[in-house]
């Protein structure tokens, strides 16, 4: 009986048949496992390259490190698994050699903006005189619309998501070290991620604990947006900006998520710029539906601001799932509709230069009706 990877393949080569493309080559680790079903923990920042090779029609080809063959062995379905050691006998070169050589392509797909150039250099000396074709929109399509499993796996990661902001919410005071509340995050996103784990069938390989550095920000420094968490300690009066964008991550599923807090009081000013950026999302989320236009949606949101004075600040949304960043987006110029089955993370965000920022952020699955929320938490304003 075949997996969901190996049907995800087959219908990858039955695009690439349509593309009339005899190769691809996959470099990209989020594109890798959603092929092959197996991650590991070394890319070409390490110079150790996973790389997935797919023939247009046949058995795939998995080269992987020897350190991580074992894991990749009991992860994936692919029983062609190439492992090479470093600075020996053509190191993992050779085996792209190899594919190509039994392999003869014509015209080969990789994606461009995803592969290391030292990945890309080897390719074309592999490839010999044969066609390089982008292929970054063919996978895109593919992973636009979740499938029912796809998205029971994003309402999990969502309950993951929540539970960092209950833990980071509870940990915010006068006096605590931004650090303190980050560390708190973790800890509350790691046990809910633990617990959704149990006696699932992704366990084995799955780590629950929560990576990456917290974004966050107090004071006036919620201006500097991506800012992470410091040993500055929160003071009254201090607007508090969470934003779990980079650690959302739950089975390979990424999310946004966004809160902000206020500690002790909160000014009239602050309190309307708040809502005004509250206002903005909503209004964004209000033409979320099918057959809406991408950037119809980012429009509503933009209207919002001017309208209470304020310039533009980002794209309202974007694409989520295996990636940080998927399409479509919610942006000026992205003329995507949407249909059911698509997931973003939708914003709303305003700076005031060099005084402080105001910010919110959920995850949503479009219905057929509409959409659902992935992070359900209280968006009103809120003083702790």
């Amino acid at each position: 009986m075949t997996n969901v990877f190996q049907q995800r393949t087959t219908e990858l080569q039955r695009r690439m048949a349509d593309e009339r493309i005899d190769a691809f080559l996959l470099a990209d680790p989020d594109s890798i496992f959603f092929f092959s079903g197996c991650f590991g923990y070394l890319g070409m920042e390490w110079d150790r390259a996973t790389l997935l090779l797919v023939p247009r029609s046949g058995a795939p080809t998995l080269v992987t490190p020897l350190m991580e063959s074992e894991l990749m062995h009991n992860q994936t379905w692919v029983e062609d698994i190439r492992d090479w050691v470093d600075g020996v006998d053509g190191e993992w070169m050779k085996h792209v050699d190899a594919f190509f050589a039994t392999h003869k392509s014509r015209r080969i797909m990789f994606e461009n903006h995803k592969t290391p150039p030292k990945v890309t250099e080897a390719l074309r000396h592999a490839a010999g005189g044969a066609e390089l074709v982008e292929g970054s929109q063919l996978i895109s399509k593919m992973r636009m619309i979740k499938s029912p499993e796809e998205i029971a796996i994003m309402r999990q990661a969502g309950q993951v998501a929540v539970a960092m902001g209950k833990a980071g919410k509870a940990a915010i005071a006068e006096g605590v070290p931004e650090y303190e509340v980050a560390l708190a995050v973790i800890a509350g996103g790691t046990r809910k991620a633990a617990e959704l784990l149990q006696n699932s069938d992704a366990a084995e390989y799955v780590s629950p604990t929560i990576y990456n550095l917290q974004i966050m920000q107090s004071g006036r420094h919620t201006c500097m947006v991506h800012r992470r968490s410091t040993v500055k300690r929160i003071a009254k009066g201090d607007p508090v900006y969470l934003c779990f964008c980079g650690i959302a991550n739950f089975r390979h599923f990424k999310l946004g998520f966004d809160r902000e807090f206020f500690v002790g009081s909160v000014t009239d000013e602050q309190a309307k710029t708040y809502e005004t950026t509250v206002k903005a999302q909503q209004a964004a989320l209000a033409l979320v539906k099918p057959g809406a236009v991408a950037e119809d949606v980012n429009a509503a949101a933009e209207e919002v601001y001017r309208s209470a004075g304020f310039g533009l600040s980002y794209r309202t949304g974007r694409g989520i799932g295996y990636s940080f960043l998927e399409d479509p987006q919610l942006k000026k110029g992205d003329k995507t509709k949407l249909q059911a089955g698509m997931a973003f993370a939708v914003d709303g965000g305003i700076t005031v230069k060099g005084r402080y920022g105001t910010r919110i952020g959920d995850s949503i699955i479009v219905t057929e009706k509409g959409f659902d929320y992935l992070t359900e938490f209280p968006r009103g304003l809120t003083v702790l």
